[in-house]
């Protein structure tokens, strides 16, 4: 499965965006902020990883659905399995 530049810059920019609030998870860690901060930057990190992935997980199914050769049945059953993994 190839992605688009375009659609690869997407992908970068969420998870460098998941990246810093990781980094800002692990400081509010070490200065021992309040658990619910916590928890709720840890969420919106997930988030922000969950959708980076369906992105690219979209993006493959639209290949898939736009090729309709023989191999689209064995590509929209890895693209399954992969988003079954991330839900």
């Amino acid at each position: 499965m190839d992605i688009d530049s375009e659609t690869m810059a997407s992908v970068i920019r969420r998870l460098r965006r998941a990246q810093g609030q990781i980094g800002g998870v692990i400081k509010m860690i070490e200065e021992g902020r309040d658990c619910a901060e916590v928890v709720t930057q840890l969420a919106a990190a997930s988030r922000a990883l969950d959708r980076a992935g369906f992105k690219i997980i979209a993006t493959g199914l639209q290949q898939c659905a736009a090729d309709g050769d023989g191999t689209a049945d064995a590509d929209r059953a890895q693209l399954e399995r992969l988003f079954l993994s991330l839900a």
